[in-house]
């Protein structure tokens, strides 16, 4: 997928225009601090009106107050639509791919060329070596490489065919040899390309639950202030003192959570965004934030922990045998082999004892191919039959021979094999040379992933096919909590369920139909783009890059999500106790000059006071808008270290930050002699 752009000046112009259109109470009402922020701004305007019909011209003071205020308002909409204006650049580019795509549709025994909006599910399709794909759909028939950098943005094509986990086709990509028979599995309006456009643009971004129990966590605390900003008026009126009320306005905007208000939605559009920028898509926001509270990961053996190609790592001679002659069958007999284990072979062999490939057309040998049958391959060479295979396939093959099979050989098989390995015997004619040691590699680096993830409260879990002993090896050298072996669909979701009981969110990856179920029920399912249409139907996120490793890096983006929501939330109601601090005395030192003593700052007059905070106030959500797109940093701590880094940096620097802002424009103001 395309990324979207920083801050360009378009996307800036763009925000504004967008900033000023959300002024529209019914969009303000959305977000109900804003609202009540929206609500004062209009009130105090028309008051502001009422007295410049009536010829009062001290209303310099008022005037500042409330260009402010609908500063605030205007810097709030302007965050969301910064947010929302990275999406749409995204969305645009894919309004590009989609166009106007024909297609090939069977009708009445023959192919009709029809427009690909009249597709609709269930209508079989044709496309060729050069045709764009209209719609989503299942293979049928036929194999082709197909182009996927429009939805993806990875330039190298794929392999996609009837059958197996590679048989899903996504609309807007392109054939680039052969051909494939497809039936649609969408309606317009449907395909996985309309989904992504509706998602980046946050047209469907609903609310989560995190954002709604928060949202009602900030009307709460705005209702608390506009008490306490109503009580201030009786008591001016007691103590022989008024207050106006655009100060009143003024006062309850700087003490309710604009901050975090203004800066909600922006936050939750910003965490899909980067989501995006990795290739992933979240069909909602819950699935993000549902990654950022996952306490179990469950992932595949198998690509994800392993690099899934077994490569040799050992020659292990047979007694009486050399190092270098087993080395040198191997690689004889592996030369023709284009598989990863034969190709490793050949590289083992030239890197141990520098064996060079060798011109063996002049020998007049003859390759003998691998054959799910034989379980065997090699080449027999100036007289010499030498072959590799699975140990039973080369027993069989010895005893056919008249050869004698060694037992130290068994030992070292079975060594192999109780190490997570796989053991390839070679023989030359009827003597056993000694076995190659194939080792499914574990990937760079994952154990230290882990070791991040376990800091974080988060198990893994390893999900393998293989054998208990195979297993046990391979988890113990990544590093992961657990392991279920042999492991069926089934057990997959038997295991999710008994984590669930215990209270745990689980995330995992998948492919196959037969990870749907799985992936369904999976709180956090992420299917992978080149899976099966039923597969990334059941997930709740699609890898449009296939790497199942990327389970990881969405946990972190949802962590980081959780955090910068958390982050901002704290510096904004310090903020909002700081101001409380700052400003009550400096408004009310005139009328109880003990209140003198609690001006800490030397606040220049009460009008300074407030129009400085309600300044402050709308210039810091501006501020923070490049950090709640960006993000806070993402650390792999704990939840108590967390918290702690969060109350020390955010919460102290949110208590602060309101005194030293405040005190710089009060300065100021006094300087120009506006307030």
């Amino acid at each position: 997928m395309k990324k979207a752009q920083g801050f360009s000046r378009q996307l800036l112009i763009d925000a504004i225009w967008q900033a000023f259109y959300k002024m529209n109470p019914k969009v303000q009402l959305r977000n109900p601090v804003m609202f009540l922020v929206w609500v004062g701004c209009a009130l105090t305007t028309m008051l502001l009106l009422d007295r410049l019909y009536v010829g009062d011209t001290e209303v310099f003071y008022e005037l500042q107050i409330i260009i402010w205020l609908w500063f605030t308002v205007f810097f709030a909409n302007f965050a969301e639509a910064v947010a929302e204006g990275r999406g749409k650049a995204q969305a645009n580019a894919l309004r590009g791919t989609r166009g106007q795509t024909p297609a090939k549709r069977w009708e009445n025994g023959d192919w009709k060329a029809v427009d690909a909006a009249s597709l609709r599910k269930g209508d079989v399709i044709y496309v060729e070596a050069g045709d764009t794909i209209p719609s989503d759909g299942e293979i049928l028939e036929g194999m082709a490489t197909v182009d996927e950098s429009a939805i993806t943005g990875e330039s190298a094509p794929v392999i996609r065919e009837s059958g197996g986990d590679r048989s899903s086709v996504t609309g807007g990509t392109r054939i680039l040899s052969d051909w494939l028979k497809v039936k649609v599995s969408v309606n317009p309006g449907e395909t996985f390309l309309d989904r992504m456009i509706s998602l980046v643009e946050g047209a469907k971004r609903g609310k989560t639950p995190n954002e709604i129990a928060l949202t009602i966590l900030l009307i709460g605390l705005t209702i608390i202030f506009l008490a306490v900003v109503v009580t201030l008026q009786p008591f001016a009126l007691y103590a022989k003192t008024s207050l106006s009320l655009t100060t009143l306005v003024a006062l309850l905007v700087c003490l309710i959570p604009t901050t975090i208000g203004g800066l909600l939605s922006a936050i939750g559009i910003a965490g899909m965004d980067r989501l995006l920028q990795r290739n992933v898509l979240a069909m909602s926001g819950r699935a993000i934030e549902a990654a950022g509270d996952v306490n179990v990961l469950l992932l595949d053996k198998t690509g994800t922990i392993t690099l899934g190609n077994r490569m040799a790592t050992q020659f292990l001679p047979a007694p009486g045998v050399k190092e270098e002659e087993l080395a040198d069958a191997a690689q004889l007999a592996s030369l023709a082999d284009e598989t990863p284990e034969g190709r490793s072979i050949v590289v083992l062999a030239k890197e141990r004892f520098n064996l060079r490939e060798r011109d063996l057309t002049g020998l007049s040998a003859e390759f003998v191919p691998f054959t799910a049958q034989t379980r065997m391959s090699g080449v027999n060479v100036q007289g010499r039959e030498i072959r590799k295979g699975a140990v039973q396939a080369m027993v069989d093959h010895i005893r056919v021979c008249g050869g004698k099979w060694p037992a130290e050989v068994v030992k070292t098989a079975e060594a192999i094999a109780n190490k997570g390995g796989t053991p390839l015997v070679v023989a030359d004619d009827k003597k056993v040379l000694g076995v190659v040691y194939l080792k499914d590699v574990v990937k760079g680096g994952i154990r230290e992933r882990f070791q991040e993830l376990r800091r974080m409260g988060i198990k893994t879990v390893m999900i393998t096919g293989d054998n208990q002993l195979t297993a046990a090896a391979i988890a113990a050298e990544a590093g992961v909590d657990d392991f279920l072996a042999e492991a069926t669909p089934e057990d997959k979701l038997a295991l999710i369920r008994s984590y669930q009981q215990q209270g745990m969110l689980v995330a995992m990856t998948g492919d196959g139909t037969n990870d749907a179920p799985a992936l369904a029920q999976a709180d956090v399912g992420v299917a992978m783009n080149s899976g099966t249409q039923a597969a990334k139907e059941a997930g709740n996120m699609v890898d449009m890059d296939s790497n199942p490793t990327k389970l990881i890096e969405v946990v972190e983006i949802g962590k980081q999500l959780l955090m910068t929501r958390g982050s901002l939330t704290t510096f904004s109601i310090a903020n909002d106790v700081a101001k409380y601090f700052a400003i009550i005395p400096a408004l009310f030192m005139g009328t109880y000059p003990t209140l003198g003593e609690l001006n800490i700052m030397g606040l220049a007059t009460p009008q300074s006071a407030v129009l400085s905070a309600v300044i402050f106030n709308a210039l810091i959500i501006i501020a923070l808008i490049p950090l709640a797109l960006r993000g806070v940093a993402y650390r792999p701590e704990g939840a108590a270290a967390v918290l702690r880094r969060n109350l020390l940096l955010y919460g102290g620097g949110g208590l602060v930050v309101p005194f030293l802002g405040i005190k710089v424009i009060d300065c100021i103001l006094s300087l120009l002699g506006v307030a």
